[in-house]
């Protein structure tokens, strides 16, 4: 198996400076990723595995210091290195706070920025001491996965006990809870993070294909197989596969898969030849599979097989907690996006999320945030939000409430039920169209 390099994101406004560390960076063979702004890293961040983050601090829009706390919170594993042409002794001591290994001021030799880069490199590698061995691990941020609830916690330290082996972990949730950001984290919080992540959609791919596209296949083995070529499970050799909706998986592909299980090789569709590989398995999906089972459309003994180590995802309605983390690390990440500013929400927006029972988990949260950023200009407020949250909320019963929100609540429920009959609604309700409106207006 072939290691990558390193992956260094390097990320300033000027073209000039951006060419000249990539120069020294290739010389040294590191693989060099570019970005001119915190909208551009913010994105290569989210789609690729970076070891290495450099950056300037004055920017426009958004400046070095907030994707330093952006990357601080979400990828607290990743070294940070700071170079500068406008330094001072409080941008010095802020970025020193922030978790940046080293500070460089502009201009620097090529001598200097090897060093710093070297001294980064090995403060992320550092080994951990017996006393950091204690440590509750950090739950605000792992990798991708967002939280400090209970549930979260526990996620997070079954992935510490089995990230650094290859048992086969089947992880359950429902749909949207965030299924491929915890195989991930598996995957990129141990020491085979180098090695390759392939994630696979059964649920995507044909039936008629999947066996083909899992285990590869020799030219002329079906129609439209004009070469010979590889499986995601030879792609995967030395790291990690994701099997996603393995529920999905025929019969004829799941006694495949169980011989890769037992067997650990494959056989291309077309061929009689096995191939070795070395694959760690993580499989997901929102189907009860022991229902399946008694259904016989899922094989048993390939159930046992895939769930050696069971991790399952919450649904957001059980970790309200985590909302307001989610909230902001989709905020910063949307707000960049689309307006090139951090965009901030409201505390009566905010308590409406919190409220709500989120029956699409995480996914639908994301999808509301992205929406109501768009909607908005530098703040979100209630009226960005979609009607369905604004109006059918759940309080506590012992929750006192003004009545203003309990009248809305109510008259919301009526237009529900009259198919968003407003005449029909006014009639039950006792009141004109006019004051249904004027109700539903009130902020």
């Amino acid at each position: 198996m072939q290691l990558r390099k390193e992956n260094i994101l390097i990320v300033d406004d000027d073209v000039n400076i951006l060419e000249l560390l990539q120069r020294h960076l290739q010389s040294w063979h590191y693989h060099v990723f570019k970005a001119i702004s915190v909208k551009e890293a913010v994105s290569i961040l989210r789609d690729t595995q970076i070891d290495l983050l450099i950056t300037d601090l004055k920017m426009p829009e958004v400046d070095g210091f907030e994707l330093i706390k952006f990357v601080s919170e979400h990828y607290p594993k990743l070294p940070k290195l700071v170079v500068t042409g406008y330094p001072s002794i409080q941008d010095s001591l802020a970025a020193i706070k922030s978790g940046v290994v080293d500070y460089l001021t502009k201009p620097f030799t090529k001598d200097e920025l090897k060093t710093a880069i070297d001294k980064s490199m090995v403060a992320s590698q550092k080994a951990p001491t017996k006393e950091d061995s204690h440590k509750e691990v950090n739950t605000k941020a792992y990798g991708d996965i967002i939280g400090n609830s209970e549930k979260i916690n526990d996620v997070i330290q079954v992935i510490e006990r089995i990230k650094d082996n290859k048992a086969t972990i089947f992880i359950k949730g429902e749909s949207g809870t965030g299924k491929e950001l915890v195989a991930r984290a598996i995957h990129y919080q141990g020491k085979f993070s180098r090695a390759p992540f392939v994630a696979v959609n059964c649920g995507a791919i044909p039936e008629n294909l999947l066996e083909a596209e899992l285990f590869g296949y020799l030219k002329g083995a079906f129609t439209g197989a004009e070469t010979n070529r590889e499986g995601f499970f030879q792609a995967a050799d030395g790291g990690t596969i994701f099997l996603d909706e393995i529920g999905n998986a025929s019969l004829p592909v799941q006694s495949r898969l169980l011989r890769v299980l037992q067997e650990k090789e494959v056989v291309r569709v077309g061929s009689t030849k096995a191939e070795k590989i070395d694959v760690r398995i993580i499989a997901a999906t929102n189907s009860d599979l022991r229902e399946m089972i008694k259904k016989q459309t899922f094989r048993e003994d390939l159930f046992y097989r895939l769930t050696v180590v069971e991790i399952e995802i919450a649904p957001l309605c059980e970790r309200k907690e985590d909302i307001q983390l989610l909230v902001d690390k989709f905020l910063f990440k949307y707000g960049v996006e689309y307006k090139d500013r951090f965009v901030k929400i409201t505390p009566e927006a905010l308590t409406i999320l919190e409220r709500y029972e989120w029956p699409g988990n995480v996914r639908e949260l994301e999808n509301i945030i992205q929406r109501a950023v768009i909607m908005c200009d530098k703040v979100i407020e209630v009226q960005h939000l979609p009607e369905h949250l604004k109006y059918n909320l759940n309080f506590p019963s012992d929750e006192l409430v003004p009545l203003r929100v309990m009248e809305k609540k109510y008259i919301q429920k009526v237009l529900k039920a009259t198919d968003n009959n407003k005449s029909k609604a006014a009639e039950i309700l006792q009141i004109d169209r006019k004051t249904i409106r004027q109700k539903l207006a009130d902020q």
